[in-house]
């Protein structure tokens, strides 16, 4: 479980973030959905730890990650997988060695057991005999999924994936969808999607936090939101339906 406690983050004198207070449960995907420019990638970054709140306190089950040194922060780091916006795969490494890089960093396996472990996670989300590929010789949906691999080797009690549909046609956004619950339920993880498609927050969305304008605005589940008297929260979903609408018409010429 991960707890955000009064959380606020200034940028010189633009206040981005106000007073957030939420829970993320484990074995749940937990998402983050609002606007763009809303503060929900600036919360997302505050609790991963790429950006330090300026004030307020993320916990990582009982430790108070915010209170931290560098070094007491890397034992939570090993435990943390990260599915990055553009999976942020590295060009000159073959699928193989993009998964195998933080058994590399953080383990002192044997070649022998890096390569399984490789192996079982890159089966687990459906990627097989791509081992030798590069980046650019797979489609972005599995550039994708070798990501979720690499974000799932070491094992992590909890797991961050920022917009992990980007980019992606709408069959694939929900392969990836589904991969993400499926992993969350098997491995127990604590997991958070930052995300504006409203096909994930219908599809995965156990528990959903709405940032509007940097506040909090609205809280709940994908069962609750199509009921919600949330002005802001309807506008949103509204606006997405219909963005989602328009981009079928096109894709259907």
């Amino acid at each position: 479980m991960i707890r955000v406690e009064h959380l606020t983050k200034v940028f010189e004198d633009k206040v981005v973030l106000e007073d957030i207070t939420c829970t993320f449960e484990k074995g749940k995907t937990n998402l983050i959905i609002g606007q763009s420019g809303s503060g929900k990638t600036v919360l997302l970054k505050n609790i991963v730890g790429l950006l330090q709140p300026t004030k307020g306190d993320v916990y990582f089950g009982d430790i108070n990650f915010t209170r931290l040194n560098f070094i007491q922060k890397k034992d939570i780091r090993k435990k943390i997988g990260m599915l990055f916006q553009g999976a942020a795969l590295f060009d000159s490494a073959t699928v193989e060695e993009n998964v195998m890089f933080p058994l590399h960093m953080f383990t002192n396996m044997s070649d022998e057991e890096k390569s399984k472990r490789v192996n079982f996670c890159l089966e687990r989300v459906n990627v097989t005999d791509a081992n030798k590929l590069y980046p650019a010789e797979i489609s972005g949906g599995m550039k994708k999924r070798v990501a979720l691999a690499r974000a799932i080797v070491l094992d992590p009690e909890y797991l961050f994936c920022d917009e992990p549909n980007s980019g992606l046609d709408p069959q694939t956004s929900i392969l990836i969808d589904k991969l993400i619950k499926d992993i969350t339920d098997e491995f127990q993880t604590t997991t958070i999607v930052n995300t504006h498609d409203m096909n994930s927050v219908m599809g995965i969305g156990e528990k959903v936090i709405f940032i509007h304008q940097g506040r909090k605005a609205w809280e709940g589940n994908n069962k609750d939101i199509l009921s919600s008297d949330n002005e802001a929260l309807n506008k949103f979903v509204f606006a997405n339906q219909m963005a989602q609408e328009l981009r079928k018409a096109r894709a259907a010429k």
